[in-house]
């Protein structure tokens, strides 16, 4: 256990020295060589946690089966992903547009980047690979209404500034908690069947696998995921100071969240692809969108509401356009029940789209 479980010492020993000892450490970012340090420093550390949380995740997933492993780790991840973002904006300023970002960034990262290279990378080894279309499509059913509705629809409303009314936001919390609660039940009780494969052959060595109570990884799980939530309210300081000082756009700190969030999960579905699991890709992939949306839309309109603080949910122009274009293209990519070289490659290209938007319009 105390080889397995190294990490622990750094994550929570870096969790203490910045909490103690946070004028020192957080007041000198005048140097860009410090703040490099500092962010290399946070990013490192925390990342060390997400994949432990990946890790113990994967353990629980070979306790409880399919699809209750994946639905583990996308809402372990996905509470990180609302305290990172609860974090940032407090300590941002009134207006805040890294929830919109966020959720943006998160969308792009896994239908175009991540689902892309796992797509290419499977379509490469194995020619063609099959998943449950039902499956699939469940999921698309719930995400495109709710992104549409978080992120599109703000614009076109009667508050200006891509902003909600308080009734707005009230049922469109409403809507985003109800449509994932009914479909958590679709998922886990009445048609379970739809997010496994009788193709799906576990491939690993079990010999590798812990296989240890459920419990114990369960504990391990929240021990990670306990410093990633403190670390993270430290970690939107040298962010915001160095897009403030370089000027860079305000979506790249979006990103930046998505980004270390993703990069865990994003590494056990493509392992999954390279392994012909892609139906637990695809669970791991679409799982995490539409619990990123239908939580942390909710979470961050309380956190405005409770704080009077304005979120602004409508995207710019430009994003909605590739907001659009990645839900219709993953309509049609996820229509078939088969997937090959040539989906994988349209997705990255229009990831690569997305990045060169970031910094240029």
């Amino acid at each position: 256990m105390l080889t397995r479980e190294w990490p622990l010492l750094p994550v929570y020993a870096t969790t203490a020295v910045f909490y103690i000892f946070d004028a020192p450490l957080l007041g000198g970012l005048g140097n860009p060589l410090w703040v490099a340090f500092v962010l290399a420093w946070l990013f490192g550390v925390m990342l060390a946690a997400a994949f432990a949380v990946v890790r113990h995740s994967d353990c629980l997933a070979e306790i409880f089966g399919e699809p209750y492993g994946t639905l583990i780790l996308t809402l372990a991840i996905t509470v990180i992903e609302v305290m990172m973002i609860a974090a940032v904006m407090l300590a941002g300023p009134q207006e805040s547009t890294l929830a919109r970002d966020t959720m943006f960034a998160v969308v792009m990262i896994v239908f175009n980047g991540m689902a892309g290279l796992s797509l290419l990378v499977g379509g490469l080894r194995y020619h063609e690979q099959t998943y449950n279309l039902q499956g699939a499509s469940s999921f698309l059913a719930v995400i495109v209404p709710l992104a549409v509705l978080g992120l599109v629809l703000p614009n076109f409303t009667s508050t200006p500034g891509g902003t909600l009314s308080t009734l707005h936001e009230g049922f469109l919390m409403l809507m985003s908690v109800a449509l994932y609660g009914v479909f958590l039940a679709i998922q886990t009780l009445r048609h379970r069947h739809y997010f496994v494969t009788e193709e799906l052959v576990e491939t690993r060595d079990r010999a590798e696998l812990d296989l240890r109570p459920a419990a114990y990884h369960g504990f391990l799980l929240l021990a990670y995921i306990v410093p990633i939530i403190l670390l993270s309210k430290k970690l939107a300081v040298p962010i915001d100071h160095a897009i403030g000082v370089l000027g860079a756009p305000a979506a790249l700190a979006g990103f930046l969240v998505a980004a270390l969030i993703l990069a865990p999960e994003s590494l056990a579905a493509v392992r999954a692809a390279l392994a012909n699991q892609l139906q637990r890709a695809i669970n791991l992939l679409l799982g995490s969108v539409l619990a990123s949306i239908s939580l942390t839309i909710p979470a961050v309109l309380v956190i405005g509401l409770a704080t009077d603080r304005t979120v602004i949910l409508g995207l710019a122009p430009v994003d909605a356009i590739l907001l659009v274009l990645t839900l219709a293209l993953s309509t049609l990519t996820f229509a078939s029940g088969r997937t090959n070289v040539l989906l994988g490659a349209v997705h990255l290209l229009l990831f690569l789209s997305y990045l060169m938007l970031i910094f240029e319009r």
